[in-house]
């Protein structure tokens, strides 16, 4: 996108919000770097440069611009559709494999080596790994400064710097300003353990299927709706959290409360995710459009998103729960394996009591306490015993998780596929043999489902979205 130097003028001139984060403007005169739709006049195209991360901006020396405030952008919806090294590399990136494991542990999850890592992140992104880290620490920086009032070293260690030093260095080159100054400039609140932030994302957004499905699937003790918000809690490195998610016009009213700062970026990256807030509505539906037997469900609602997971092992336990039963059965076993193996928290504001059971806490599992069949147990338990050797992450190989889940005993077609939609985020998972997809396309006229659903490649997974709205189930409103 970013080569493509007159698309990206006609970008910047006209404001179009929706290429913020696909790429950024550097301008020459200024020395600062801004996302297409700066509110600011825009600068003469011989003085724009075009940069595919902020990262990149930045180690070409431009500064964030104070108004638009590129750093906080949505990220690129282009990783969210492929699933090459480069798009794995900048989903764990952003997950914070980089600050927990360095350049090792991001090589070794992806499977390549370190400088086969970094050429092809620079050759893409125009910045390594590290680079890219560093642009999202200051991000996570910038937001501490700007809403609490921790004192600057605990939010240095908060935000994933080593040092006091690289930290006030790194805010001074991004933002031009010192974190104090940068403070100053706005009226942090008074730090009780709960940070809010806004949640930005690419118009439209349909909240209703999003927040609907969340809400009418959530696990007792894990999940609730309260108050306009979807709640849950939040397993993380260094400790556990509890977010509240709130629908608004134009961003997600985001809530949260960690036990460790040093869990914030994370924190934000595993919500975004959750939502599919990265996701490009537009190139969705106008594709989806195209098929004059899904338009008019796509006329009526634009902007659906996919409901993920903020933990693929956890969905994986789930989606085993719910073969074959119904959504209140799937929450109630689900429920069950919580309160005997989860692991408890307090909850002030809410009826929030456990983290799900990880792994280690699973294999502790009677299964003469399941209330489910031989044949179902024997699954649950296989994928309990297996779950080290699958990656179920944001940054999997898909290709290859499938193949390791259709392995497993009593893993068919709709248990993949939900399973390579939610958690790992394809974007062309498809379910043809759920049975709400199946009437929704007998309702359409729809005969050969399979063969129907080629031209709706490679957003399979937003049709089946618009197939399951079709029906009448607590998954397809908003909650009051």
């Amino acid at each position: 996108m970013h080569e493509d130097f007159e698309r990206c003028v006609r970008a910047v001139q006209s404001k179009d919000a929706r290429f913020d984060g696909w790429f950024f403007t550097a301008v020459l005169t200024t020395r600062i770097y801004c996302r297409p739709s700066c509110p600011v006049v825009p600068p003469k195209p011989e003085n724009m440069t075009f940069h595919p991360s902020a990262a990149a901006a930045q180690q070409a020396g431009f500064r964030a611009c104070k108004r638009c405030r590129p750093d906080a952008s949505p990220g690129s919806p282009e990783w969210n559709v492929r699933a090459d090294l480069v798009a794995r590399a900048m989903r764990l990136i952003a997950d914070g494999v980089v600050d927990r494991d360095g350049v090792p542990g991001l090589a070794s999850r992806l499977g390549y080596s370190v400088r086969q890592v970094e050429r092809q992140l620079i050759a893409e992104l125009g910045a390594g790994p590290l680079a890219l880290a560093r642009s999202q620490r200051a991000q996570t920086a910038r937001l501490l400064i700007e809403t609490t009032t921790l004192p600057m070293s605990d939010l240095a260690l908060a935000a994933g710097f080593s040092s006091i030093r690289t930290f006030n260095d790194t805010v001074r080159e991004v933002f031009a300003l010192s974190p104090t100054e940068l403070r100053r400039r706005t009226k942090a609140q008074a730090t009780t353990g709960t940070i809010a932030l806004r949640l930005p994302f690419r118009a439209p957004l349909c909240p209703d299927n999003l927040f609907g499905h969340l809400a009418a699937t959530g696990v007792p003790g894990v999940e609730e709706w309260r108050d306009g918000a979807y709640r849950r809690t939040l397993r993380l490195p260094h400790g556990h959290g509890v977010v509240a998610l709130r629908p608004l016009p134009e961003h997600i009213g985001c809530q949260l409360t960690l036990t460790d700062l040093r869990d914030l970026s994370m924190a934000i990256s595993r919500c975004r995710w959750l939502l599919d807030l990265d996701a490009d509505p537009v190139a969705v539906d106008e594709l989806l459009s195209r098929d004059p037997l899904l338009a008019p469900l796509v006329a009526k609602e634009p902007g659906r998103r996919v409901p993920r997971t903020v933990d693929g092992e956890e969905f994986a336990v789930r989606a085993v729960l719910g073969q074959q039963v119904s959504t209140a059965a799937a929450r109630t076993h689900a429920a069950r394996l919580v309160q005997a193996h989860g692991e408890p928290i307090d909850d002030p504001d809410g009826g929030l009591t456990h983290l799900f059971p990880d792994t280690e806490a699973l294999k502790e599992v009677d299964p003469e306490t399941l209330a489910m069949p031989k044949s179902r147990r024997r699954t649950l338990l296989t994928l309990i015993e297996t779950m080290g050797d699958l990656d179920l992450g944001a940054g999997s190989d898909w290709d290859r998780t499938r193949a390791a889940l259709t392995e497993l005993p009593g893993f068919g077609p709709w248990t993949v596929e939900t399973i390579a939609m939610r958690a790992l985020g394809d974007p062309d998972a498809f379910i043809p043999n759920d049975l709400g997809v199946k009437l929704a396309a007998k309702a359409l006229g729809i005969e050969k489902l399979d063969e129907h659903a080629a031209r709706w490649r490679p957003w399979r997974a937003y049709a089946v979205q618009h197939l399951w709205a079709t029906g009448d189930h607590p998954i397809n409103y908003l909650p009051a």
